[in-house]
This record gives C-alpha cells, structure tokens and sequence, in this order.
C-alpha cells in the first residue's frame, strides 16, 4: 500500500444502502415499538420502505461476504501460518463490524491494516515497484480522462478488454467493447 492508500471495511451494500444499517435500524424500531408501542406510527412508514425479503437478503449478504474474505485469507495471504482460520476471523471481525466502522468510505491506513494483522508492505519501500504502479496508475487516469474509455480490464497474458462511451449523433448514449 501506498502512504495515500486505504482499504476499506467488509460491508456490503444493497441498493447503495449498508446491509448492516438495514439491520440495525430494522432492529431498532423492533426494541423501540415492543418497549413503547405508541411509537409504532413513527416507525410505520420507515419499515414500509422494506420489501419482505430484505432483512434476510442483507443477513446473506453478510454472512457471504465475511465468508468469501475468510476463505481468501485463511487460502492466500495467512497460508502457512499456524492458525489461518484464526487469523482470518480476526481481521474478519474487525473489517466486517458495522459498528466499529461506521461507514462504507471509512478509510484504513497501512499502519492500521498492520496492526489488524493483514500484511502489507509500504510501497514506497520498493522504488521499482512504486515506479511500475505510479507508471500504470497515471496511464488508467489520464486514458480515463482524455478518452472515451469507461472501463479497462487486462491480465497478466496481454488479454484486455477497453469499453468506450461515445455520443450517437441521436443523443443516446452508446456503448462499445473492443478486445
């Protein structure tokens, strides 16, 4: 990681909404209208906005989620450790607390990733390695702003895809994919 980046949390998103915030306000108007039934107006029109199926739908989305970063730990990065499964939950259960988090942007740095457990190194640490990643960084950024590409995707084989956006002379706007 470079000493600008960040990762973020493992929280996934429904409809641009945090599951974990489906949650939680879900259960919270649950506690509030079993303590205070007189409430159940204020909370009416808030649940309404719920189709039936949301709540388990965003529990899924969880579980799914924490397991899949889980498998990838405990298979890529913590393999040959002691204990991977370990390891893995506890920057799972770090990474995936809405509670501890807040929020979808929040920022983690690379001495907080450290102190998660998740091993990273600084990219400036490694000159060629920086310079390789800046070099196709500034490519993406400036094909990105000077052109109509819209998406880049490339392997390590040579294979791309570059998906351009360009103005039919209709005024609709078009999509393109070259290989």
């Amino acid at each position: 990681m470079g000493r600008h980046s960040s990762i973020g949390p493992i929280d996934p998103q429904i409809f641009g909404m945090p599951a974990h915030g489906i949650i939680e306000e879900f259960d919270t108007a649950k506690q509030d209208i079993e303590t205070n039934p007189a409430r159940i107006p204020v909370w009416q029109p808030i649940i309404a906005k719920y189709n039936p199926t949301l709540i388990g739908e965003c529990q899924k989305a969880i579980q799914w989620a924490d397991k899949m970063v889980s498998e990838w730990l405990e298979t890529g990065m913590f393999k040959g450790e002691a204990d991977p499964k370990a390891a893995a939950a506890r920057v799972v259960k770090e990474l995936g607390s809405h509670e501890l988090t807040k929020s979808h942007a929040r920022h983690i740095s690379l001495s907080r990733a450290s102190e998660l457990g998740l091993k990273v190194q600084a990219l400036e640490d490694d000159n060629d390695l920086q310079g390789d990643v800046l070099a196709v960084h500034h490519a993406c950024v400036h094909t990105l702003a000077q052109t109509p590409v819209i998406k880049i995707i490339e392997n390590h084989l040579g294979t791309a895809l570059v998906e351009t956006c360009f103005q039919e002379t209709a005024g609709r706007l078009s999509r393109m994919s070259s290989l």
